[in-house]
């Protein structure tokens, strides 16, 4: 600083809070102005003004950023934590807080960003090793319930006001953990397995639930843990996981054997509604009370009908004396007929076998059989005459057709060596030998010369010249 005339220090003029913010804005709008970035989108807000804001960041550094609702109609693709974007903007400082940031005009996919990529890698890898596969029930409603949260965040608060409300029955122990951070994940862990060596907890009966409220998908990331996923998949007791909003996504959930999208659903699905309860009961109380009205109604007639039929036990035997008497004189008048019954029978059936006795039968067959002996005697010699006669017809019959007989009218038949007939002189030849069948005996022949067919139509002719031999 300078002296002044004195000889004192005098200090230049000091700038207000708002003149320094003003220079560093105007600044870099002239310095560096519009430029192209990229990077990965993080901690997405979307107000009811219609801007949206969010951080663009890499994996050292991290940009504030804000869309303005005017150019953010232009943005045809969602914006979503995780994904890779390149924006243009005007690099620029917002004065009435100094932050720095850029005015968005422009946004162009770029790709996943390496923390999503990480958890769909992660996510795939632990999917094949079935530590998504827990899907057992949960107790309804649980005896105990071991919450695993923030004590001071949100979602313990939300936790218990839906259970106070709604089932103030269940116990409900919060085991305070750290739900952000690095050290998140193994807190996290560590109560996990503490919790499941208490031989006190039932799985049946208890429950645990980890929870936390919402964040950006850095904020989320402890829950993305491999070790954690694992722990709660090994986990004795049952476990529910209600981490974010219902777009939040968190490997915990998937590992956990039911999740819930906010804490707050996760109470309610995890215990019931004393209210409706209380109604139920009210309801079922009066269906009961209506029942055993109803009940004691129809057992007060049913008294009185049996009271009105009950009688003295005198009467009762009187009566049973009566009866066994009329019983008795029915089952004798039965018993008579029955006897005079098989007596009639009896009888039939004797004249039936009289009728039908063996020596009269013989008897008779005897008679039988002699005059079918008579008949036959008669019969026979009649049946031998007839077949005599019709024998002598046919054997008359069969001379005259017979070629024996023919031949004994002084005719001949002449055969070749292999046989056969001879019927024309031209089928043989001089000095072929023949054999003539004759009415008695048989000749073998010569032929000493053939005759043509004129001469052989000539009925003073001979057939051939034969020689004896």
């Amino acid at each position: 600083m300078p002296p002044n005339a004195s000889g004192t220090t005098v200090a230049p003029p000091a700038l207000s809070v708002s003149e320094l913010n003003r220079r560093a804005r105007q600044a870099l709008e002239q310095d560096v102005g519009e430029v192209w970035v990229e990077g990965e989108l993080s901690g997405v807000s979307r107000p009811g003004s219609g801007h949206i804001y969010f951080t663009l960041k890499d994996d050292r550094a991290q940009l504030r950023c804000a869309l303005f609702r005017t150019r953010a109609r232009f943005v045809a693709a969602p914006l979503r934590d995780g994904d890779r974007v390149k924006v243009r903007g005007q690099v620029s400082l917002f004065e009435p807080r100094g932050d720095y940031q850029l005015i968005v005009e422009a946004v162009q996919a770029a790709g996943v960003g390496e923390l999503l990529a990480a958890f769909e890698r992660l996510k795939a890898r632990l999917a094949a090793e079935g530590v998504f596969a827990n899907a057992r029930p949960l107790p309804y409603p649980p005896r105990h319930l071991l919450v695993l949260t923030s004590p001071t965040g949100a979602a313990i608060r939300d936790v218990l006001a839906v259970l106070a409300a709604r089932w103030p029955l269940t116990q409900v122990t919060l085991i305070p953990v750290p739900v952000q951070g690095r050290e998140a994940a193994p807190a996290l862990i560590s109560a996990l397995g503490l919790l499941n060596r208490q031989q006190a907890l039932d799985p049946a009966r208890d429950a645990i639930l980890i929870t936390r409220g919402g964040g950006s998908l850095e904020d989320l990331w402890a829950f993305n843990d491999e070790h954690l996923a694992r722990a709660i998949f090994h986990s004795r007791l049952p476990v529910m996981s209600a981490v974010g909003h219902e777009v939040d996504v968190t490997l915990a959930d998937f590992a956990a054997d039911l999740r819930a999208p906010t804490p707050s659903a996760a109470a309610e699905q995890l215990v019931p509604d004393r209210r409706e309860r209380r109604h139920r009961l009210e309801r079922l109380a009066e269906r009961l009370t209506r029942a055993q009205r109803a009940r004691l109604e129809t057992e007060a007639q049913r008294l009185d009908h049996l009271r009105a039929r009950l009688r003295h036990p005198g009467e009762v035997l009187a009566a049973r004396r009566r009866q066994l008497a009329q019983l008795e004189g029915r089952l004798r008048r039965a018993m008579q007929a029955r006897l005079a019954s098989e007596r009639r029978r009896e009888h039939h059936l004797h004249q039936r076998l009289a009728l039908r006795s063996p020596d009269r039968l013989v008897e008779q067959a005897g008679q039988r059989l002699t005059r079918a002996r008579w008949r036959l005697h008669q019969a026979m010699p009649r049946a031998l005459s007839r077949h005599r006669e019709r024998l002598g017809g046919l054997v008359r019959e069969l001379q005259a057709v017979s070629p024996l007989a023919v031949l004994g009218r002084g005719y001949a038949i002449l055969e070749d060596d292999r046989g056969r007939v001879v019927r024309r002189a031209a089928d043989t030849s001089p000095g072929q030998s023949l054999e003539a069948r004759l009415g008695e005996g048989r000749l073998a022949l010569t032929v000493a010369g053939v005759e043509d067919d004129v001469e052989a139509d000539n009925p003073g002719s001979h057939g051939g010249k034969t020689s004896n031999r």
